[in-house]
């Protein structure tokens, strides 16, 4: 039984935050920014779900095992967690695992998943729906009450790069407020080019809107749409979906590095254009499968929940921006740095970009 919308799914009324600027925007657009951020902050410009308020969950690591040639557990948590979206404006996230975008889930082609989710959620029924499986929805995506556990079982038959998300009905209302994330199903026989690869790099794109409120999330724009990076294996990069990490301290590579992206554009609502500034994808799988071949693409379009493998060269000193091509959505924040080095160690010089 779903807990009553009435109770949890209300429209909470927030401030607007104007949030503008690709690097190097004017000191009055940022004045205007940060007023923005400073008013979204105050206590009385947004009214918090009762059970949320003052809950900050502590990150919980997923948890992957493999238990055998073709079976691999996961086991992740649904929860509430503060992730600063904008810098010094928090979002109180409803989260997989206390991160939005939630942690990269990687698994191999033919695996069958036996999937545990603990919902720490005082409050919400959340559930997964994964988009890499063959599943009865209404039963292996079924809800999981607050303060439960729940177990599901399904196989992963195509190799690609597929959204996660929660599935709980208002469905809008659970990713918009954080909760998805991208799985990897790693194809049988591997890439093409997989001997050629220098650098493999996750980017996830997603967007925010006002907090908690549905009305927004349907009929209005996003406050802030944003790139991120998640860990394919430990010491890698990663990052929350907010405006600035990916900026402030830039992906590196190095002269000639042929690199890899894998890439998922989660929503929930806009299509995203992504491009590589100062280079051309070599080769380019839609949605992460190596039956989808594409060469020599300048802009690889992904519709909401759309994935894919790029691959591209990076023959020059500098930096590239990876980002959308719909600039409305730049000036939002949707542009991560890529910075080309000889040696791919930072320089400390200030990297510049779109």
């Amino acid at each position: 039984m779903r807990i009553s919308l009435k109770c949890f799914f209300a429209s909470l009324v927030g401030t607007s935050i104007v949030l503008g600027g690709c690097l190097g925007e004017s000191a009055s657009v940022e004045k205007e920014v940060n007023d923005h951020v400073s008013a979204a902050m105050d206590v009385d410009a947004v009214k918090v779900i009762e059970p949320h308020k003052d809950l900050n969950q502590e990150p919980v690591p997923l948890k992957v095992e493999r238990i055998s040639k073709h079976e691999v557990n996961v086991e992740m948590t649904a929860q509430i967690t503060d992730i600063e979206i904008e810098k010094g404006y928090i979002y109180k996230a409803w989260t997989f695992n206390g991160e939005a975008p939630g942690p990269v889930i990687v698994v191999n082609e033919g695996d069958t998943i036996n999937f545990t989710l603990k919902n720490m959620d005082p409050a919400i029924p959340h559930s997964m729906d994964f988009h890499a499986v063959h599943a009865s929805p209404s039963k292996d995506f079924s809800d999981v009450l607050p303060v439960e556990t729940g177990t599901f079982s399904y196989p992963a038959t195509k190799p690609g790069v597929f959204m996660y998300h929660c599935g709980t009905a208002p469905v809008l209302s659970h990713i918009a407020n954080g909760m998805h994330g991208v799985i990897i199903v790693k194809p049988v026989n591997g890439y093409p080019n997989d001997a050629e690869i220098d650098k493999e790099i996750v980017i996830i794109q997603n967007e925010w809107y006002k907090y908690n409120d549905l009305e927004d999330f349907t009929n209005g724009v996003p406050s802030q749409v944003v790139m991120s990076t998640k860990a394919l294996k430990e010491g890698d990069r990663n990052t929350n979906g907010d405006t600035y990490s990916l900026k402030d301290e830039p992906l590196l590579a190095k002269v000639g590095d042929r690199v890899r992206l894998y890439v998922n554009n989660v929503g929930p609502n806009e299509i995203s254009s992504l491009h590589v500034t100062g280079t051309i994808f070599d080769h380019v799988y839609v949605d992460g499968n190596p039956a989808n071949h594409m060469v020599g693409l300048q802009t690889v379009m992904l519709p909401a929940s759309g994935g894919a493998v790029v691959e591209f060269t990076v023959t020059r000193e500098g930096t590239y921006s990876i980002l959308t091509h719909q600039f409305n959505h730049v000036t939002k924040g949707a542009v991560a740095l890529l910075k080309v080095t000889e040696t791919g160690e930072d320089d400390g010089i200030a990297a510049g970009g779109h």
